[in-house]
């Protein structure tokens, strides 16, 4: 069988399990928590990561991603907390992108202090900021591309190469592009993490998280990711897979919606400024285009001082004001009291995300419908 098969089919068989009894063209559950483990190398287990189910979709997500394997966890912070204290011991470094989702962000200001890991925030595409935060302890670079809620983007291929001039490793969350438009790796980024209720799950009915890596990180990983229990049921596991065979079909189609929004509020006197890396007027438009294979289905905007985004919402018939992200259906939150509530105010301030700035999910509707949609609102805000 061809090496080079294209993304659907990748997405629609990679990771199957062989229905040895009745032939069945999709993949059976084992939802059992209970292996033999006479005569067995490794017994099923599944807080071990290894039940049939676990296993095989690992091995979707590492094709994706280009990765040698990969881990399904229970969440996004779990796959994260578990990847990050895989590398990180107590006195050791990080480096942190400065602009990342606030849950992350939380993550490492309370949880890695309890390690004594220290840790700063730095914009990762000033070079020379970044050389200058690294000490002998440091150990780690980590990023989020683009970044949650501003889009953000991060090159890649030159924090990976300070990365390996200095013997650090470095990680990406690549929730928001996924490896439908990314791949990290392919530009020496070490390990990849994914919150997979978003786009992997894709129908805002599933908890995940996976990591993607070489063989050589992925153990440190498991390990952790065993005592920490962070595991994710078989058949929640198997709902995954389902979702995941039509990520290619679901994200092309969020892609075109969201480049057509972004075009679309750009040139509303209504909005002050659309956050979305496919917009040519983009500050990273170049980058983008460099390293991503589609812009995504997020975009975030401002709205003139003059609306209220309360209000705003409010008004929204079709696109649901709710929390989370990447869904077939559009949805749309205000970042100041959902993903980066946690934050100060401060904090939020210096990332530029105030109580004007909403995240928009791009759904697989009809976009003239959610263009319909914003009218609506905008009529009954500005009369």
């Amino acid at each position: 069988m061809k090496t080079n098969q294209g993304l659907n089919t990748i997405c629609v068989h990679e990771g199957d399990v062989e229905d040895q009894t009745y032939k069945g063209a999709i993949s059976p559950i084992y939802p059992a928590t209970a292996y033999a483990y006479q005569g067995q190398e490794d017994s099923a287990y599944p807080r071990y990561f290894n039940t049939p189910n676990q296993a095989n979709l690992a091995k979707k997500i590492a094709r994706l991603e280009h990765a040698e394997l990969g881990l399904i966890f229970g969440s996004g912070m779990a796959t994260i907390s578990s990847a990050m204290l895989s590398v990180l011991k107590s006195g050791d470094h990080v480096i942190v992108q400065n602009q990342i989702y606030g849950g992350t962000r939380n993550f490492i200001k309370k949880e890695l202090e309890n390690y004594s890991v220290k840790y700063d925030f730095v914009d990762l595409n000033d070079e020379k900021a970044v050389e200058a935060l690294i000490q002998p302890n440091t150990k780690l670079i980590y990023l989020e591309t683009p970044s949650n809620p501003l889009m953000e983007l991060v090159d890649l291929k030159k924090i990976a190469q300070i990365a390996k001039a200095h013997n650090l490793i470095t990680m990406a969350d690549n929730t928001f592009a996924t490896p439908i438009n990314q791949t990290p790796i392919d530009f020496g980024i070490d390990i990849v993490v994914h919150s997979a209720t978003k786009y992997l799950g894709g129908h805002s009915d599933i908890t995940a998280g996976a990591v993607a890596t070489s063989k050589t990180l992925i153990e440190p990983i498991l390990h952790k990711a065993q005592n920490f229990g962070g595991s994710l049921s078989d058949q929640t596991t198997w709902l995954l897979e389902r979702s995941m065979k039509t990520l290619n079909l679901r994200i092309q189609r969020q892609n075109k919606n969201a480049t057509e929004l972004a075009n679309f509020l750009y040139h509303r006197d209504w909005i002050e400024q659309v956050f979305y890396p496919g917009l040519e007027t983009h500050s990273q438009f170049d980058l983008a285009q460099s390293q991503m294979s589609g812009f995504g289905g997020m975009l975030s905007f401002k709205l003139i001082k003059e609306i209220s985004t309360t209000a705003f919402l409010k008004e929204l018939k079709l696109v649901k004001d709710v929390l989370s992200l990447g869904g077939v259906e559009t949805t749309i939150l205000s970042p100041a009291k959902t993903s980066h509530s946690l934050l100060s105010d401060e904090e939020r301030q210096a990332q530029g995300i105030n109580n004007q700035v909403l995240r928009l999910s791009c759904g697989i509707e009809n976009v003239e419908d959610i263009i319909d949609d914003f009218n609506h609102s905008l009529k009954h805000n500005l009369t």
